[in-house]
């Protein structure tokens, strides 16, 4: 009797419950009907985000100079900073002193052999040298010419020049200095400053060329703002890493490149992490 009394006073307040909230899980499935939630082809108009970092025009350049076993540092002719014009001399290395006497050297042996190619062929035009002695001459000459292209070109191997306009955003080797992995300085063209934002692959669908984008950081003046100027064409992992502890660092994502329309705030502050939001 107890027990079919307790089954009877469950079944009643079931039925209580069930009248108060049958209207109100009615009217939240109505709601999102109405929103476009339940339609699978509704496309969210939400802005996307994405981390990101600032990079000059075309990235960083590593100024390594020339491909020998041990690279020294002479003369280093710029400072952090400094602007500078594709073909400007960065540095010198050591053992220019004694490229630029082989120069020297080279040079003073094509000018002795032309004027005995010049004294030869006068004797020639009047029968008193053979043909072959002339020849002789000739050979050289461009021998002469041969060694002196190539003490030029060793000579030029020790002047590092700029490959680009652009500024000097860090050095890692001086004068007295071998240079290391890292190479002697970085170089970057700071006129014009992007930002490359890694946007989840599941998300790069939203993202078109010239869509706008804000970009956020506590080290920078005021909100910046850009255009995308170009979708990576592969998906990577994840190389800016947020604060979040437990975020997903093997994340696949896509690299989007946004120039800034003002690039002066951004100039001094490559790599900086930054907050990125794609306008809809």
């Amino acid at each position: 009797m107890i027990r079919q009394g307790l089954r009877s006073v469950g079944l009643l307040l079931g039925l209580a419950v069930g009248s108060v909230l049958g209207p109100a899980s009615a009217g939240l499935a109505q709601e999102a009907n109405a929103t476009g939630a339940s339609d699978p082809d509704t496309v969210s108009t939400a802005a996307t985000g994405a981390l990101g970092r600032i990079e000059p025009d075309r990235g960083v350049r590593s100024i390594a100079g020339p491909p020998r076993p041990a690279v020294v540092i002479d003369e280093l002719r710029v400072e952090e900073g400094d602007v500078v014009k594709r073909g400007d001399v960065l540095a010198l290395l050591q053992g220019i002193s004694l490229q630029q006497a082989d120069v020297e050297r080279a040079q003073a042996e094509l000018a002795q052999a032309e004027r005995e190619l010049s004294r030869r062929e006068g004797l020639r035009r009047g029968g008193a040298a053979p043909d072959t002695e002339l020849e002789a001459a000739r050979l050289a000459r461009d021998v002469a010419r041969a060694t002196l292209a190539k003490a030029q070109a060793e000579l030029e191997l020790s002047r590092v020049r700029a490959p680009l306009d652009g500024q000097v955003l860090e050095i890692h080797a001086r004068e007295g200095e071998r240079v290391g992995p890292e190479g002697i300085l970085d170089l970057g063209d700071t006129s014009a400053m992007f930002v490359v934002a890694e946007v989840y692959e599941t998300e790069i669908g939203g993202i078109q060329i010239g869509q706008r984008a804000r970009i956020q950081s506590p080290a920078l003046p005021r909100t910046l703002r850009g255009k995308v100027e170009r979708i990576g064409l592969k998906i990577g992992k994840k190389d800016v890493l947020g604060t979040d502890p437990v975020a997903d660092t093997d994340a696949r994502v896509v690299e989007v490149e946004i120039r800034l329309d003002d690039p002066t705030p951004a100039a001094r502050l490559t790599n900086l992490r930054v907050d990125v939001v794609f306008e809809p």
